[in-house]
């Protein structure tokens, strides 16, 4: 209680102050943490300031220029020489499994905290349970190392209705998957995500996905997507670019396009275009944003990559059955020797995650040894099992032109057999702030934190700013660096000195604490929205 009362008043003090100012009171006042010295980026502007970083409980007390003499600290760290930054979020992700693990060690999201993130968003791509209440109750009976936000995701919503058949649902089908969006906005979801390039999500209309859009949007929350195509599977990356514009523009919400991409051989350089169209609408007034993760090789299911849409109505049982049928091998192999095609051929598939027959192999070697066909391989492959890929079908110069927008911020999408989960904002800062210059130190950690927070509407994160919560990382210029590589990705990466989640040491003097300090961060609906 003494600790609430000291942390209220030296707020109070600060109150109307800007980030960098001074407090002015009379009486000392001890802090719990003290990060002095370090160049500090508060993430409201891209330039630093060589000062402190006061910390009293789970609040920041004071960011920028040297600490008032009246302060002392429990401890202080001396972060010469050291970047400090707000604690970074990461948009996408696939850490819903580990954050609500039965595992200890897995809910402390430690591949994460390693990297400075201290916030992750769960229930990408349409995967999300509309169950955001009970997710909530997991998330604080057991500890977790970061904090996590939540969408409810599509596809649990249409296969609560309609499994995984390829039809429209019926009115009353509908209503029921209205209800269930308006439950989790009511419950504290970001929004809706949506994944209509995998099944069976992308059997649903434009017009299905806008009607529980607006539901979303009349709690006041967001749309992500990750788009119908990113490449040319279907109405092409364009075309999905366009629809989800018209989702914003119909169901009159923000609209965020997950991991912005030029995936594969017909649509790599398309970047221009599609940064163009985009900032058109940002000009006329739709509010939409992307992320992106900086790697050329994406990360998906097998059968997703390879196998049409059609094949997979009614699930594996069903596509099992459809690689027997006679009937339908030529339009089954035409379809996928065109969708390896567009992915680059059998050599830019590399088997990450799943049997270990295969990973580490690509699809050329796993043909080459069997004497078979590409196709013919890739379905012995999917007869085992739906193994994880590394894909490899997207060129540098569209991962730097997107990530040079100041509307697209940092994600990992993170995923087993990919060094995305374990590299990603270290490699962004290594390979293109430091060696590339590609963007500066500023841009880096406003894509990573602040850009991020406000966009998704995370209240007092996000920025190091009097009265928000202490997320906060602290690494070392020098040494910050991704170590996960395609062919050992579950390396954790360097160079992260300390972090804090909600004021408590979660990585401290290089090392995890074991402390699961993270708490499931919920978005308010919209005033009188769930009455």
């Amino acid at each position: 209680m003494q600790k609430s009362v000291v942390v209220l008043a030296v707020l109070a003090a600060l109150a109307g102050l800007s980030s960098a100012a001074h407090a002015a009171t009379d009486a000392p006042v001890e802090l719990d943490l003290l990060l002095r010295g370090g160049t500090v980026y508060t993430g409201d502007s891209d330039e630093p300031v060589v000062g402190d970083v006061g910390i009293a409980g789970d609040r920041i007390v004071f960011a920028g220029r040297k600490a008032p003499p009246q302060f002392s600290a429990r401890r202080t760290i001396d972060a010469a020489g050291l970047i400090v930054a707000p604690g970074f979020i990461d948009a996408h992700t696939h850490a819903d499994a580990d954050l609500h693990s039965t595992d200890p060690r897995k809910r402390l999201n430690i591949p994460f905290l390693t990297q400075g993130v201290t916030t992750a968003v769960i229930g990408n791509d349409g995967f999300g349970g509309f169950d955001i209440a009970t997710q909530t109750q997991r998330l604080r009976s057991a500890p977790v190392g970061t904090n996590v936000a939540m969408y409810v995701g599509f596809g649990p919503v249409r296969i609560d209705q309609l499994g995984e058949a390829n039809r429209a649902p019926t009115p009353e089908q509908l209503d029921a998957m209205r209800r269930h969006v308006s439950r989790a906005m009511c419950d504290g979801a970001l929004g809706l995500s949506t994944g209509l390039f995998y099944p069976p999500q992308n059997f649903s209309k434009t017009e299905e996905v806008i009607e529980l859009a607006k539901v979303a949007a009349h709690h006041g929350g967001l749309y992500d997507s990750h788009i119908r195509d990113e490449s040319m599977y279907n109405i092409g990356l364009k075309g999905a670019i366009e629809e989800v514009i018209r989702i914003g523009r119909e169901a009159r919400m923000p609209v965020h396009v997950a991991h912005i991409k030029a995936l594969g051989v017909d649509v790599q350089g398309q970047s221009g275009d599609i940064i163009r169209r985009i900032e058109k609408e940002r000009a006329a007034g739709l509010d939409i944003t992307a992320d992106h993760y900086p790697w050329t090789a994406s990360s998906t299911r097998f059968s997703a990559a390879l196998v049409p849409p059609w094949a997979v109505d009614g699930g594996r049982e069903a596509m099992l059955k459809r690689f027997d049928d006679a009937a339908v091998q030529e339009r089954l192999r035409t379809g996928m020797r065109e969708n390896l095609r567009l992915r680059g051929g059998p050599e830019t598939i590399l088997f990450s995650a799943g049997s270990t027959k295969y990973v580490g192999k690509t699809l050329a070697d796993v043909a080459k040894a069997s004497g078979a066909d590409p196709v013919d391989a890739a379905i012995a492959v999917l007869r085992d099992g739906d193994l994880m890929i590394a894909s490899f079908n997207q060129s540098d110069d569209d991962v730097r032109a997107f990530m040079k927008r100041p509307w697209v911020m940092t994600s990992s999408d993170s995923s087993l057999g990919h060094p995305r989960a374990y590299g990603t904002f270290a490699r962004k800062y290594d390979q293109y702030v430091v060696k590339e210059h590609t963007i500066s130190m500023g841009q880096f950690i406003r894509s990573s934190s602040s850009l991020t927070a406000d966009t998704l509407g995370l209240k007092q994160r996000g920025h190091l700013r009097p009265g928000y919560y202490a997320d906060v990382v602290v690494f070392d210029p020098a040494r910050y660096a991704a170590r996960a590589t395609y062919t050992q990705p579950a390396l954790l990466s360097e160079g992260v000195v300390t972090v804090l989640v909600n004021g408590r040491l979660a990585v401290d003097a290089g090392k995890p604490t074991g402390v699961g300090a993270g708490q499931p961060l919920l978005r308010t609906p919209k005033a009188g929205s769930c009455t």
